[in-house]
């Protein structure tokens, strides 16, 4: 494995080429078939991956107990239970494999070490939770500001991946709508194209 997937995922301009090669010796490469669960819901959380190759998506069960899709990861990303791994509580997500997978997994202590290690791991830290924020911030508004045809279409142009490998029920969930109103959503969309 190249160091690109370490540079992509940490990319931070004061993090040294030579810094790169002491944080991904501490990373583990470990695969995952399709459906295996990565991380549970209950389980307080240990480590965290980037993801090399695969789909995976974190979801929850809603009041009546059906799952609901809350994120989904690919290729580059860093996929984590925050709140589970900072705050050192049981997670509240399930995260699944939608495909089978290779991740690379770091454990909460070496993170902690190279936190205080190394400063641009520091900083990339600090720009990567604020960027998640933001994400997360924007997604919440989104839900409500926006159709759900824009919902999709910012979907599409974000993680193109996901709707054409993912199946509908989870894409659906994810943007709060029906099976039925996404099917509908991307036959009108086919059509204007």
């Amino acid at each position: 494995m190249k160091n690109s997937l370490f540079e992509k995922a940490y990319s931070y301009p004061s993090i040294l080429k030579e810094e790169y090669e002491e944080i991904k010796a501490v990373h583990a490469r470990v695969k995952f078939s399709k459906n295996d669960v990565v991380i549970r819901s209950g389980e307080r959380c240990n480590e965290y991956y980037l993801v090399e190759k695969g789909l995976f998506r974190s979801f929850v069960f809603n009041y009546s107990g059906d799952e609901i899709t809350t994120d989904f990861f690919i290729d580059g990303d860093v996929l984590i239970d925050v709140s589970s791994l900072f705050q050192r509580i049981p997670a509240m997500e399930n995260i699944q494999a939608l495909s089978d997978g290779v991740l690379w997994k770091i454990e909460y202590p070496t993170f902690q070490e190279l936190f205080h290690k190394i400063e641009g791991f520091r900083e990339w830290g600090r720009a990567w939770m604020a960027s998640q924020l933001m994400s997360s911030k924007q997604r919440s508004i989104g839900m409500i500001t926006l159709t759900a045809t824009e919902r999709y279409l910012n979907l599409l142009r974000e993680k193109p991946q996901i709707i054409k490998q993912v199946p509908l029920k989870h894409i659906a969930t994810y943007l709060g709508i029906t099976d039925t109103s996404l099917s509908r959503i991307r036959k009108e969309i086919s059509k204007e194209t």
